[in-house]
This record gives C-alpha cells, structure tokens and sequence, in this order.
C-alpha cells in the first residue's frame, strides 16, 4: 500500500500530524468520531471551533489537537446520503471534496502525516462501499502530485469498514 496505511483503531488515538474530524457544520461537536474527538481534545478545541464558526459540506477548517496525540485537527462536513436518483453525483463529488480540501489544507499547514476516518459512513449513512471507494480514489491522486506527504493513515472502527476499505485498496 506504500504510503496508504489502514488500521482498525479508535481515530483519537492515532499518531500522526493531524487527524481528520467528521464534523458536522456547526463544528461544535456531536456524536460518533466528532464526539470523540472533542471529548478526547478537551475544552481547547470546542473553545477554538466556536471562533471559527462553522464550516459549509465538503470544505475543511483547522485547528490544534490540544489534548490529543495529533498536533491537528483537521474538520470536514461530509455530505448526507439521501440515495435518491439523481442525488448520487452530487453527494460522490461532495464527499470527494471532504478528502481533497482536508488534504490541501493539511499540506498547506506542514503536515506530512494524516489520519482519516471513514467520512459520511456513520450517521449521515453514506454507503461505505462506495464512500471507500471515493476515499482512496482522492487519496491515491493526491499522494501522486504531492509526494511530501509521507503517510495517509486510513482508521476504521469496525470490520465492516475496515473490509470495504481493504477493497478499495485492492
């Protein structure tokens, strides 16, 4: 996999330069891994997303890591599946978005080493085949124009993921 790894492991203990939050648009925490991330951060980082004030779907905000391993936090609002005709093109490019701007914001900011979580699988339902097949699309193209980057840290929490994103990179 070269430069792509994949790990069943809780995201919050990763470590790695920045790591990257399934945010919602509020930016203020919630449940799943942006829950986490907050409670693993502590109060630093819920202090900081207040002053940025939001982010729109598919863009990408940073911040410090504060209490956790990574030295960033990179927030990006994946795109709700709705699975209606006509909607699919349209969620894909969002949530491919997610991955190019975090990791454009990343490289931006120093960072040579990133973690993602499965962005959109959780609550906003987007089906992991398919979201795991975007992911590693847009990483795999960013990794080739950008050969700084050193590693790109795929972090799945359950097997279910963990198998599709194994797929992917196949």
């Amino acid at each position: 996999m070269g430069k792509i790894s994949l790990i069943k492991e809780d995201i919050t203990k990763v470590h790695a330069d920045a790591i990257v939050n399934a945010a919602n648009s509020t930016l203020l925490g919630g449940g799943g891994v942006d829950g986490a991330i907050h409670r693993a951060a502590g109060p630093g980082l819920l202090r900081e997303c207040k002053r940025i004030g939001g982010c729109p779907t598919s863009e990408a905000r940073i911040t410090g890591g504060y209490n956790l391993p990574a030295k960033f936090v990179i927030h990006t609002v994946g795109p709700a599946w709705r699975g209606r005709a006509g909607d699919e093109d349209r969620e894909d490019a969002l949530l491919a978005g997610c991955y190019r701007n975090s990791l454009a914001l990343a490289y931006e900011n120093g960072v040579r080493t990133i973690a993602f979580p499965s962005i959109s699988t959780g609550a906003y339902r987007f089906p992991v085949e398919r979201a795991s097949k975007i992911a590693v699309k847009e990483i795999r193209e960013f990794l080739e124009a950008h050969p700084k980057m050193e590693k790109v840290i795929i972090v799945c929490f359950g097997d279910e993921v963990f198998r599709a994103y194994e797929e992917a990179l196949k």
